[in-house]
């Protein structure tokens, strides 16, 4: 018979996992949508490949390009849409929130600077056809910046104004949603430069790798705990006749414990997302909260 302390060492393991489950996205209470969504005030996009049912490269990299982009523009839309209607108890998960999403995007920016544009330059042997993105990038920095520096600049929660953060989100909103738009049309119409590889050549296989490799390496390595779940809990898996139900391609238990088990480190951040853990449109937990607030004081006047 095991000892004691035996016994307490080989259950910490199963009580470390269903204290994480306890707190997974898995575990939250989700409601369909009826009240404004995260489909607004930034317009999504239709995906290329969608849209014109083409599967080139660059048709294929736009396209799964769009689809992480509608994730932080739903994200954007979440943040702005709850922003004023939050209770004085969400503000620290909300905040925590909002700077998941500064996180994600800056990491994204980085990266295409970094790392994707400069393949892409070389695939194509053309140094200007990322031109005009650079420029876009430029206009949208300083106001994300001034994002960030807002809310890792408040000294509690309580210090929190919906006005002065929706102030800094409409200084960029409109260059933000018109690059995140024009990128995705600009990569797509790289399948019509002259120096483009052609289907069935070794330099078309290498070029498709090197789209794959660097989507799956842009989000993860941005952070496994906060921008991975943002990421996933803000992508709908019902858009577009539900094409893209199993994007991004991964087993379903890996999917699972990036949700639920990555998720759970930061569980109350979560409750703000667009989606839930099956990306299904939830509707936004500030309108929720806010009709439970109204339904108990209405049962405490009775």
């Amino acid at each position: 018979m095991a000892s004691p302390r035996v016994t307490l060492f080989l259950s910490i393991p199963f009580m470390i996992i269903g204290f994480l489950l306890s707190r997974s996205p898995f575990m939250m209470t989700s409601v369909s949508p009826s009240k404004p969504w995260a489909d607004g005030p930034m317009k999504l996009i239709t995906t290329p490949q969608f849209q014109t049912k083409k599967t080139d490269i660059f048709t294929s990299g736009a396209t799964h390009m769009a689809l992480l982009h509608n994730s932080i523009l739903r994200g954007y839309n979440s943040i702005y849409h709850q922003a004023p209607l939050l209770l004085e108890q969400d503000k620290a998960d909300f905040i925590g929130y909002a700077l998941a999403w500064y996180r994600f995007v800056k990491s994204h920016h980085d990266d295409e600077e970094a790392s994707l544009f400069t393949k892409v330059e070389e695939l194509l042997q053309d140094t200007t056809v990322f031109e005009e993105t650079h420029h876009e990038h430029e206009s949208f920095l300083a106001g994300l910046a001034e994002f960030e520096k807002y809310l890792s600049g408040l000294k509690t929660p309580t210090d929190f104004s919906a006005d002065e953060l929706l102030r800094i989100m409409g200084t960029f909103q409109e260059p933000f949603e018109k690059h995140f738009h024009s990128e995705i049309s600009t990569i797509a119409k790289f399948s019509e430069h002259p120096n483009a590889p052609k289907e069935g050549t070794p330099e078309n296989t290498a070029a498709a790798a090197t789209f794959k490799a660097w989507g799956k390496s842009t989000v993860t390595k941005a952070g496994m705990t906060d921008v991975v779940p943002f990421f996933l809990l803000n992508l709908d898996r019902t858009v577009e006749d539900g094409m893209w139900a199993n994007w991004p391609p991964m087993p379903a238990p890996i999917k699972w414990g990036l949700i639920n088990i990555a998720g759970a480190f930061h569980s109350g951040w979560w409750k703000f997302a667009s989606c839930d853990s099956n990306g299904q449109p939830q509707e936004l937990w500030a309108y929720r909260a806010a009709a439970i607030k109204a339904q108990r004081e209405e049962q405490t006047k009775a």
